[in-house]
């Protein structure tokens, strides 16, 4: 299959590009370049389209008919927290008005199968240990009202015109599948101490009062590389004729809060490094930790990578840079 990625030449869609490729597909990476590097796709086709502009969707649905696209994989979006809660105009535009687009431009140009890039942030605070995805989403954030927006409208349209679609509710997405697609946003909790450590600063760690063992948020870590294999696992799905669900969980099951994050990139780097303890961050909730039952059974996918993996290849990445 030909299949469209957004967001392709990101840290998450190069490893997505990868694993499609791998795995006998065929990928074109579409993205607006704000914070993509083309260095990261080979030779892969880059088209440069900024989804959330007014005049996106009559110009995907002309590259959707003239590269004669099979299905897209949607991961196009902003997706800080922090940001997006100083800045929601912000986000609800770029968000929910590039899902609007593309979705417009998908039924113009015939086109039935999408894989939706969710986030784990529609869940808001679940006050359980493992959240599986038939809890009610409660969202804290303007990052995850727009991911679950997003969704309401891929149900909607799946309902109205057919459309062939599966939602993948990402948790922490760390780590690198290859040196040269090392995240380098300084955005997450790896990237970000790693940096730190780099520059001989301290890493920061948002609040210790939390409702956790050891003080610290609590979340469900998972290789960018494993996730890049659960897309092709969705698409393979999309292929099928029986499709009892449209959402699933992604993550490894387990939960590792900030402190023990840190405790495992000392031990991948080998020395000790300082920690501030500050406030907390405004939208972030105490702990998040994936129920990855459904994924299993039916999509047949789980995680091969534990904490250590993630570190470990996040540290070497970081070292090519």
């Amino acid at each position: 299959m030909k299949i469209l990625v957004t967001g392709g030449a990101g840290y998450i869609g190069s490893h997505v590009i990868r694993a499609l490729e791998s795995a006998g597909h065929k990928a074109i990476a579409l993205d607006d370049m704000s914070s993509g590097v083309s260095l990261r796709l080979g030779e892969t086709e880059l088209v440069q389209l900024d989804l959330a502009d007014s005049q996106a969707a009559s110009k995907l649905e002309k590259i959707l008919v003239e590269k004669a696209v099979d299905g897209v994989i949607h991961l196009a979006a902003r997706k800080s927290v922090a940001e997006s809660v100083a800045r929601p105009e912000y986000y609800y535009r770029q968000n929910v008005d590039s899902v609007i687009n593309l979705l417009e431009a998908m039924k113009n140009a015939g086109l039935s199968k999408l894989v939706f890039s969710s986030s784990a942030a529609t869940y808001g605070s679940p006050d359980v240990s493992r959240v599986d995805e038939d809890y009610i989403c409660q969202p804290i954030n303007p990052y995850g009202e727009t991911k679950l927006i997003g969704e309401w409208l891929i149900s909607a349209a799946s309902k109205a015109w057919k459309l062939d679609a599966v939602a993948l509710r990402y948790f922490n997405v760390a780590g690198a599948g290859f040196p040269e697609l090392a995240d380098t946003s300084v955005a997450n909790l790896i990237p970000i101490a790693l940096n730190a450590i780099s520059e001989n600063k301290p890493v920061q760690v948002f609040g210790t009062d939390w409702p956790t063992p050891d003080g610290s948020c609590i979340r469900d870590y998972i290789h960018v590389s494993d996730l890049a294999d659960a897309h092709v696992a969705a698409l393979n799905y999309l292929n099928q004729d029986d499709r009892p669900y449209q959402i699933f969980n992604v993550g490894t099951g387990t939960g590792s809060s900030v402190l023990e994050v840190l405790a495992a990139i000392k031990i991948v780097v080998g020395k000790d490094f300082a920690v501030e303890l500050t406030d907390r961050r405004p939208g972030d909730p105490a702990a998040l930790t994936a129920d990855v039952s459904r994924i299993g059974k039916i999509l047949g996918w789980q995680a091969k990578y534990d904490l250590h993996d993630i570190c470990e290849s996040a540290y070497r990445a970081s070292l090519s840079q």
